[in-house]
Formats: structure tokens, sequence, C-alpha cells
């Protein structure tokens, strides 16, 4: 059998994406490093809707699969991990002969006749997808200045973007409660939490802006984007590093990247907002509006 070319690709493109974020440390400038980022979102996440969700889960299944299997002997059983039928649940075949299992399941419950879940999965992923670059967008061109009209505007198209993304995982999340395999109610509600964190942000974001207050709709923006990234690519890369350390029981490592990517991107999110108001000298105490801020993905 051969490589999945696919799957090495994206080995490939995290170490050139961990290089760039390198790179934008040392200079200060994270323009490549988002960008890249935002790209690679896109490029995992069409591939569910190109190629359908059993496809875009095998693929998925397989970046894990390495390190996964990386010192596990053949033949031995561990609590994490599971087998499926003819390694169909990944794109290495039967190369690995044991999976994550929150990934088998994951494989199974959208290979199984579900046309309601599948479909709530593509809307999730659509619109998902839709906010994480739109919110860069009103980053870039903020509410202030020439600007002003089309950053509001487009706020509120992707508010709506975003509920309906919100939605759709949320529906899903309400499954998860009958899937050992992701840790029963713990995922039902960690997913709920994770829901919570992003809309709730989104929400703070909108009420401030609705007030005047643009200094607080910045701070909520920068909050929100956060979550956002927390629970897209903290997510994948905790549970990268976590899983294969944690195959000896059952659901643990995906818990922790469900329970804590969102506010853990949040936190980071806020450091980072607080290290820039630093050194451009912000003033610390709102001013009810007075000042012009950065809003993301709020409806003004």
């Amino acid at each position: 059998m051969m490589f999945p070319i696919g799957v090495i690709a994206v080995y490939v493109a995290l170490v050139a994406w961990l290089v760039l974020l390198v790179l934008g440390i040392r200079s200060r400038r994270y323009g490549w490093a988002i960008g890249f980022g935002i790209a690679l979102m896109l490029v995992l996440n069409v591939r569910y809707l190109v190629e359908g969700a059993p496809a875009g889960i095998a693929f998925f299944i397989g970046i894990y699969d390495v390190l996964n299997n990386l010192g596990l002997a053949p033949g031995v059983q561990v609590a994490g991990m599971t087998g499926c039928v003819d390694g169909q649940c990944s794109v290495w075949g039967e190369r690995f002969a044991m999976h994550t299992s929150w990934g088998v399941a994951f494989y199974e419950r959208f290979v199984a006749d579900a046309p309601l879940r599948s479909l709530l999965l593509y809307g999730h992923l659509f619109f998902n997808s839709l906010v994480f670059v739109l919110m860069h967008v009103q980053m870039l061109r903020t509410g202030s200045g020439p600007h002003r009209r089309a950053h509001k505007v487009l706020g509120r198209v992707n508010f709506l973007f975003l509920t309906l993304s919100v939605g759709c995982a949320v529906w899903l999340a309400s499954e998860h409660g009958a899937v050992p395999q992701y840790g029963g109610r713990l995922a039902e509600f960690g997913f709920y939490s994770m829901a919570a964190f992003v809309y709730g942000t989104a929400i703070m974001g909108v009420f401030a802006i609705r007030s005047g207050d643009r200094l607080q709709h910045r701070i909520w923006m920068w909050r929100f984007v956060g979550t956002m990234w927390g629970s897209f690519w903290l997510f994948r890369v905790m549970l990268f590093v976590l899983d294969p350390l944690l195959r000896d029981h059952e659901a643990v490592a995906l818990l922790i990247c469900i329970w804590f990517s969102a506010p853990l991107g949040m936190l980071i999110a806020e450091i980072i907002r607080r290290r820039i108001d630093a050194s451009e000298r912000m003033p610390v105490v709102a001013t009810n509006g007075n000042r012009q801020g950065h809003g993301i993905a709020g409806a003004g």
C-alpha cells in the first residue's frame, strides 16, 4: 500500500506553519502564520464537503494514526484504541490495525444511514468556515474610517453564519451522550460548553457595540476570535499531542480537548490583545465608545 499523500502533505504543512509561527514571533508579524492557518483550515473542511463525510473522517483519522500507533506492538490492546472493518475508517487502510476509539466511532456514525446527521455536519463545517474567514476580514477592515458601514453589514451577516454554525454543532452534540467512545455525557456537555464560549463571547461583543461601547466590543471580539481558533486549531493540536500519550484511557484526551480548547484559545487571545494594547500604550479604562476599536464579528 502506498502512503496517503494527503496526510503526508498535512504533516509537511504543519511543519511549514510552525516555521512561519516562529518567524512571526521573532519579527512580531503574524500575517503569514494566520493566513496559512486559515488556508489549511479551509483545505481540511472542504474535503468533507467535496468527498463526503466518511472519506473526510477517514482522512482526519489518518492524520492521528501515525502517532497513535507509535511504539504500539502488534496485537496489543489498549483501552483508547480499537479496530475497524478492513481498515476502512482510515486512509491508511490495513497498514494500521488500531485506531483511536473516538475516531472509529466518528466514522461509523456517519457511514450509517443518517442523512440528517450528515447534513448537520456539512452545515456546521460550511458556516464555521465562512465565519473563520470573515472574522479576519472584520479585524483587518475595522469599524472606523471608510469601512464603517461595510463592517457593520458584514458583522450582521457573519453573526447569522455563526448562529447557524453553532446551532448545527449543538444539535450534533445532543447525540454524543449516547457515544461512550466520545466520553458520553461529559462529551455532550463539553461541546455545549465550547458552544457557549464561542457564541457567548460573540453575543457580548454585539451587546457592547449596541450600547455604543467600541472598546468593550473590540475586547469581546478578540476573545471571540480566540475561542474560534481554540475550538478548531487548538483542539486539533492538543489532540495530536495528547491522544498518543493517553491512549491507555478511552476518551480522556478527547474530553480534555473538548472542555479546554475554547477557553484556552480565549485566554491566549486575551494575552495577545493586552500585549498589543500595552505596546501601543492604549488606555485600560473603557471610555464608552470614545476610542475607535477593532470589531471582528459583531453586529453593530
